[in-house]
């Protein structure tokens, strides 16, 4: 995978958490009490700064209390 797609992937899958965690109304600090995430990583997640674990997308959505393919819910532009 390109860089540039690894960083249009990082960045909608961020966008895409941002928005479900904004529609529960949580802060990055709330999410960080229902899950095993700090809520510095979180940020930088959204931003789509770093990559994640895939017990680090488990965390999310138990704390989202959504299933995990629902992060996963959005377009992926290929370059």
């Amino acid at each position: 995978m390109e860089e540039a797609s690894k960083k249009s992937l990082l960045k909608s899958f961020g966008i895409n958490l941002k928005k479900i965690r904004k529609g529960k109304g949580l802060s990055y600090r709330e999410l960080a009490q229902l899950c095993d995430v700090d809520h510095s990583q979180i940020s930088k997640i959204e931003k789509g700064l770093i990559s994640i674990q895939i017990t680090t997308l488990a965390e999310l959505s138990r704390g989202l209390d959504i299933h995990p393919k629902e992060l996963f819910d959005f377009e992926v532009k290929h370059s």
